[in-house]
């Protein structure tokens, strides 16, 4: 998680599961905060999104200015490469940070496995509340309240406090 700090000069490219999650307790501002001019998506990502504000599960308007990157070519051949156990959105986030050497941010196992897997630097939902408390952003105090904001509404997480995590240095 420390590495995602030292990549503000690389795209950091969000998937749907870190996008949902901060939509559903209204604090898109927390990306915006850490990576103002390089947190980004995708197509298929912002499609999943999509489908999940008509559907009424997200709110509409919480990614409405953040940046959509296009596929390359590269990358697109690379996304179909990946197996299918991923949603299109994973592997278009994992082909592009891939490719423009960024910042994959995603909950999801099997994206997390195989980006290790190539080396590309990983964050989380969690990594990002711990990277707002150790910048000073929020206290640990406000990142608990969020991650139990966040399970309250079915975010599985492996912790139920973040003490032990923004403890560390």
């Amino acid at each position: 998680m420390d590495r995602a700090a030292e990549q503000i000069d690389r795209p950091v490219i969000l998937d749907n599961t870190v996008l949902t999650n901060l939509a559903l307790i209204e604090r898109a501002d927390l990306v915006k905060h850490l990576w103002p001019t390089t947190a980004c998506t995708t197509p298929p990502v912002l499609g999943e999104f999509r489908s999940g504000a008509v559907s009424g599960l997200v709110p509409a308007d919480a990614w409405a200015d953040l940046t959509v990157i296009t596929l390359t070519e590269e990358e697109t051949a690379l996304a179909a490469s990946f197996s299918t156990r991923l949603g299109r959105g994973e592997r278009s986030c994992l082909a592009a940070a891939v490719c423009r050497h960024g910042l994959l941010a995603t909950d999801d196992l099997d994206a997390r496995r195989i980006a290790r897997q190539r080396k590309v630097p990983l964050t989380g939902t969690i990594g990002i509340l711990i990277l707002c408390v150790r910048g000073g952003y929020l206290s640990r105090e406000e990142a608990n309240g969020l991650l139990a904001e966040m399970i309250a509404l079915g975010y599985y997480s492996p912790f139920d406090s973040l003490d032990r995590l923004t403890d560390a240095s």
